[in-house]
């Protein structure tokens, strides 16, 4: 597991973390996931394997989970799965599938498996940073409620048709 501290400039939010978990076979897109995101997260940690993504989620913690769709044993629906309980305890965790796989099937089963958003490669890099930004602060949000009223609101989507 490689490990970077990134600074944001200009932010303060208190106590609030901008930890992302980027999962990609690919070190080249890992570099360039790394690089999109420097100003946008406090810490990025960055898997080449997918073996790492359930342990690393529960150490690191991230606010936002950016998998790739498509990897070796296991896949990104895969990582999806393991990581739903993980992320139900704590709340509102935000994920972003990658993946070059514009078919609808793939992006729907991301969608039902909880991913909340979907980018297709080649990554644009202003689309992935404002998407990025916008779960963060949805993130960010939903913790600000959960220390309002001291309970997590209810996410729960509605039955697939």
């Amino acid at each position: 597991m490689q490990r970077s501290r990134l600074t944001r400039l200009g932010q303060t939010l208190g106590s609030v973390s901008q930890r992302v978990l980027v999962v990609d076979d690919e070190p080249a897109n890992v570099d360039l996931l790394r690089h999109f995101l420097i100003d946008i997260a406090d810490e990025v940690v960055c898997l080449t394997d997918s073996r790492a993504a359930e342990q690393a989620f529960a150490d690191f913690e991230p606010d936002l989970v950016l998998p790739d769709l498509h990897m070796p044993e296991p896949d990104g629906l895969e990582i999806l799965r393991r990581l739903r309980s993980g992320r139900e305890r704590r709340g509102f965790v935000p994920v972003i599938v990658l993946t070059a796989d514009d078919r609808s099937i793939a992006r729907n089963s991301a969608f039902l498996l909880g991913a909340n958003d979907f980018l297709v490669k080649p990554l644009d890099r202003q689309e992935v940073r404002l998407r990025a930004r916008n779960l963060l602060q949805t993130r960010h949000l939903f913790q600000e409620v959960v220390r309002a009223t001291g309970s997590f609101p209810n996410l729960e989507r509605p039955a697939a048709s």
